[in-house]
């Protein structure tokens, strides 16, 4: 087992990493300091995990809400259905909301626990990969709207976070690849060894190989967590971390969220954002070059879907959560390990990013 600590002035809290605990039951019930319980699921992971992580909370009051999978789901009709649960059960303030899924699970049940009754305790229990090593670390919680990609949101923190890496042997391949998205995401923002482990152990992590993927997702959070720590509404640094997230939330809004995932998005939005950094001249060729095939090796995309033309997600960029005075913002990279959050992008930048 690893812990890894998110060290908040207020209210700091612990990631716990420990495969095979889902099945064995183990640790759970401690993550529950209240009475009752409302577990926030969705239809893929529910039927498999919900009834036996259920009875691992002996003693306390459960009942779950079993949600559509997928991120076009993420809205306020998911959201409602959250709220009646926890009000039909009459479920309080001393009540836990559990997240037990992907991303769109956690971000719908950590939305909900910040707004029943001004706040209730969160616990995030991540299924896959993206959210193990992102999403559900930081207190991020949002939903979407047509308008953009989680522009109705709060910021609030988990009383604590469960990881089971076992869990991953289950998961699609799809989504396994999508996750990565997010790990290359944090190598090139912030740690340049990282991407170096990657290059060299992807085929392991492809493999689910359980060393492999329970160092990478341990050194993950540990990046998240230092920066979270620092910056925790994302007032500077923390905005570092959508690195190739402006691209990326662009595509999935001109998507209406029912084209790719939010990783494969993000990972097209990683080879935009390095072509742009090259000329910027921020970013040497051959680094570039070292981003797109490591993107392409763990079988991610490495530019917008065909068909979907730059004016289509320009027109998203003033409403993205970056963007100031109508204008966006872009992270870029001024070498591996190294982000860098930009005013707008000159015309030769923007155009880079779109050759592909």
């Amino acid at each position: 087992m690893r812990t890894v600590e998110v060290p908040l002035a207020g209210a700091p809290y612990l990631i716990t990493i420990d495969a095979g605990s889902l099945a064995r039951g183990t640790g759970l019930r401690t993550l529950v300091r209240g009475p009752s319980a409302l577990l926030v699921t969705d239809a893929n992971v529910g039927p498999r995990y919900a009834a036996a992580f259920g009875a691992a909370l002996g003693g306390v009051a459960v009942a779950s809400v079993e949600l559509p999978a997928g991120e076009r789901h993420k809205d306020l009709a998911a959201l409602q259905q959250v709220w009646d649960a926890l009000a039909t059960h009459g479920f309080g303030r001393d009540t836990t909301v559990i997240g037990l899924g992907g991303g769109v699970v956690g971000d719908l049940a950590g939305f909900a626990a910040a707004t029943w009754q001004r706040g209730v305790d969160l616990v995030q229990v991540p299924t896959t990969l993206l959210a193990m090593v992102d999403a559900a670390v930081g207190g991020k919680t949002a939903i979407n709207h047509a308008a953009g990609k989680n522009l109705i949101g709060a910021f609030h923190q988990p009383r604590a976070v469960h990881v089971d890496p076992a869990v991953l042997a289950t998961l699609e391949d799809a989504e396994l690849r999508a996750g990565l998205g997010e790990v290359i995401k944090l190598a090139l923002a912030f740690d340049a060894e990282l991407l170096a482990r990657l290059e060299q152990e992807l085929g392991a992590l492809l493999a689910r190989q359980p060393a492999a993927c329970e160092a990478v997702i341990a050194r993950c959070c540990e990046l998240k967590a230092a920066v979270v720590a620092r910056d925790e509404r994302e007032h500077g640094e923390r905005a570092l971390l959508n690195l190739g997230h402006t691209f990326g939330h662009a595509i999935e809004t001109a998507q209406h969220f029912r084209g790719w995932r939010h990783g494969e998005a993000v990972a097209a939005g990683l080879a935009m954002a390095a072509r742009a950094s090259v000329a910027l001249g921020t970013l040497g060729a051959a680094e570039r070059d070292r981003i797109l095939v490591l993107l392409a090796r763990a079988g991610l995309p490495t530019a917008a879907p065909a068909g979907l033309g730059r004016a289509e997600l320009e027109r998203t960029w003033t409403r993205d959560k970056k963007a100031r005075d109508g204008r966006p913002r872009f992270v870029v990279l001024r070498g591996i390990g190294r982000a860098e959050l930009v005013d707008d992008l000159p015309e030769a930048a923007l155009a880079a990013a779109f050759a592909a």
